[in-house]
């Protein structure tokens, strides 16, 4: 292999795939990104893959003799992103003595040689072959994403829990996670959805993480809609000249719907921003073993109180205004969880409905997108 590349190019493109490298990989290769060069395209491929997670991109270079080979991911990506700016010589040169490979890197300060390993033993990036591949609007897909995502547990053990439930309807795009104390769900309506009325409705559970790297990787995107395939056991997600593939979780998913109040005898409509810098200050007083926040509902004097008392810090205490309707009510909650539920939402104001002191809060915003959140109070002891 020899090609010449922008070294913004190489960086970049580093950057983006090594996400998909393990920190404590199973087998030496796993701890390499695949570069692939193509002489007839002028392109070169870079992948790489833990297994679970795979990301593939492309690039443009001056290719004069194409081939396969791997390098350590972690070292590379070191190396490029501290060299100057301009062209990169990359040639793998002669075969070792043992079966490894060196690379050599010249730019226009040195030159840098790098240890690899023979492509062979690359594992090869899943491939769906089942269904029809499906057309997503990138819009609907993080709205999605970036609304459900911070409610998937970290628990490995509820390892389904995990990820976020991703149904396909007819009219759009349905998004549930749940970690047993929270559930987040958001359904996106698109009018442009003919591609998704013509197949059949479809649920998946994708990992947390392949998510957070997906949304990461279309920000950055002004394309309007990606590709994407599902089978069994992997998804497929493609657009440009990049590929995100991952395994899918196994195991039921819990019948979120059924969790969800229909009725509900108390409600109040708040400032989101108002709301939300009062709990973040209230949350100071907040730690590991007292993290609980506490609402008053006053309905005559249309006014939320909250109330931390965290034992031997101190205490904090705040009046806000809210329109309230029905009883007046003490309910508390883990603060964190009211933080990141009012910072997933976007609108300026929310509605918040509730029952009694133990049952489910639905939290959801005033117009914008169709978001559901709701969240488990904690008992108050006297």
């Amino acid at each position: 292999m020899k090609l010449v590349c922008a070294q913004s190019s190489l960086n970049a493109n580093l950057a983006l795939v090594s996400r998909a490298v393990s920190s404590r990989p199973s087998h030496p290769i796993l701890a390499n990104v695949l570069l692939e060069a193509d002489e007839a395209t002028q392109q070169v491929k870079l992948s790489a893959f833990d297994l679970s997670l795979g990301i593939q991109t492309s690039f443009a270079a001056q290719i004069e003799a194409g081939g396969r080979l791997t390098l350590p991911a972690k070292l590379l990506s070191d190396i490029v992103a501290r060299l100057p700016e301009g062209d990169l010589l990359l040639d793998d040169g002669e075969k070792t003595a043992d079966p490894t490979y060196l690379t050599t890197l010249t730019c226009a300060s040195g030159r840098y040689q790098v240890r690899g390993m023979s492509a062979a033993e690359f594992p090869e990036l899943p491939k769906v072959e089942a269904g029809e591949p499906l057309n997503l609007p990138v819009e609907a897909l993080l709205q999605g994403v970036q609304g459900s995502l911070f409610a998937a547990s970290s628990d490995e053990t509820k390892q389904v829990l995990t990820g976020v439930h991703l149904t396909i309807q007819p009219d759009g795009l349905e998004f549930a996670a749940t970690d047993g104390h929270r559930l987040a769900v958001v359904q996106t309506v698109e009018e442009g959805a003919a591609t998704l009325a013509a197949q059949p409705e479809l649920s998946v559970t994708i990992p947390a993480k392949t998510l957070q790297e997906l949304a990461k990787m279309l920000e950055r995107q002004a394309n309007t809609e990606l590709q994407v395939q599902f089978d069994t056991t992997q998804a497929v997600f493609q657009w440009a000249d990049q590929r995100l593939v991952s395994r899918l979780l196994d195991g039921q998913y819990p019948n979120y719907g059924q969790l969800i109040p229909r009725q509900f005898g108390r409600q109040l409509t708040i400032e989101r921003k108002l709301l939300l810098a009062a709990l973040e200050r209230i949350g100071v007083f907040a730690d590991q073993k007292n993290n609980i926040v506490k609402l008053s509902l006053n309905s005559a004097e249309q006014e939320l109180t909250l109330a931390v008392d965290a034992q031997d810090v101190g205490s904090g205490r705040e009046q806000i205004p809210a329109q309230i309707s029905g009883d007046d009510l003490d309910i508390a909650f883990n603060v964190r969880y009211l933080v990141d539920g009012l910072k997933a939402m976007n609108t300026a104001e929310v509605q918040i409905q509730m029952n009694t002191a133990t049952s489910p809060v639905v939290m959801a915003p005033v117009g914008g997108m169709k978001v559901t959140y709701l969240v488990m109070p904690v008992q108050i002891r006297s």
